[in-house]
């Protein structure tokens, strides 16, 4: 399995959570990544040092209910649920940054929002699999827990 233990190494390193990671919670067909990603969010949620943006929860509900046909009530009960995690609130400081980490680093806007919400909220490490592994921008270190880890 990937390198889930290595993105929560210490109970006091905040994780932010990508949208991907919430969709792997509801895609039997990738048995194995649902299977990472389930154990991922709980043991974030166990220790409390698990964080989304409400930009990952909206993007999380429009994936789940298109791509997935999650059907909406079971969506947004998950919405719930994934809200029990720590919530970064989307604020115009916060798109402005996005738009200079966009500029800055060469990244989608959208990716550079959510990196720029990991900052805000403090967070340590970035959990996605959109971004290269290892790799570390404005401090957050990416980890992509679907890549086996070398010292897992």
């Amino acid at each position: 399995m990937g390198g889930v233990s290595t993105v929560t190494n210490s109970m006091s390193v905040r994780s932010f959570i990508d949208t991907s990671i919430l969709i792997y919670t509801d895609d039997a067909r990738a048995s194995d990544k649902q299977a990472i990603a389930l154990n991922l969010i709980g043991e974030l949620r166990q220790n409390g040092s698990g964080v989304l943006s409400t930009q990952v929860l909206q993007e999380y509900f429009v994936a789940a209910t298109r791509k997935l046909q999650v059907p909406a009530e079971t969506a947004r009960r998950k919405v719930e649920i994934f809200s029990n995690l720590g919530v970064v609130q989307i604020q115009l400081d916060s798109i402005l940054g996005a738009i200079d980490l966009h500029r800055l680093h060469h990244l989608s806007f959208w990716d550079a929002l959510i990196l720029k919400a990991a900052i805000d909220s403090g967070c340590r490490t970035l959990v996605t699999e959109d971004l290269q592994h290892g790799q570390s921008i404005a401090g957050v270190e990416i980890r992509n827990p679907f890549v086996e880890s070398p010292d897992a």
